[in-house]
């Protein structure tokens, strides 16, 4: 008879890359932090309509294999906590698509943790700036500043019949 060994103690924060098999997690992460990030920002209606156009599996399937955004996925205690993506531009460009922490994981760091795990993707594939857009309403546009992205430009994009009024921030590597 064995003696029974005590499991490891899950590791407190894990950030790995994300595949096609994760997507159903990244669905879970985004149903509990979409509609928390944008209610004060956006209309319902856009939240909704947004949300149906940027996270079915077909849709995150076809920005992972068409559009070759690398997915992140961060854990904290074993458990899926909050997910970021990104994607290359031209000239060493990359832009940051997407992160996303559970409202009851925010504030401790792993909004943080997640940009800086794709700051080092895009070093170690030479990338030298990364930019994200963020709407122009957003309180998370103080999170970015004090990562080090500072305003580049601002930027009206139509998804649908509604328009995202953004910044894009930019940030040297």
């Amino acid at each position: 008879m064995s003696a029974l060994v005590p499991a490891a103690p899950a590791a407190p924060l894990h950030i790995q890359p994300a595949t096609e098999q994760d997507i159903p997690t990244i669905i879970t992460l985004a149903e509990a932090t979409w509609e928390p990030t944008y209610r004060f920002i956006i209309s319902k209606e856009q939240i909704e309509y947004m949300y149906r156009v940027i996270y079915t599996p077909a849709s995150l399937r076809k920005q992972m294999r068409d559009q070759h955004h690398a997915f992140l996925l961060a854990y904290v205690e074993g458990h899926p906590s909050g997910f970021a993506s990104y994607s290359e531009k031209p000239e060493g460009v990359y832009h940051l698509n997407k992160i996303y922490v559970l409202p009851s994981h925010q504030g401790q760091g792993l909004g943080q943790k997640l940009i800086l795990a794709v700051e080092n993707a895009v070093r170690e594939v030479g990338g030298r700036v990364l930019e994200l857009n963020v709407n122009r309403h957003n309180p998370a546009l103080s999170f970015y500043e004090r990562q080090g992205f500072a305003q580049h430009r601002e930027e009206d994009i139509a998804i649908g019949p509604y328009w995202m009024n953004d910044f894009v921030l930019r940030k040297e590597l």
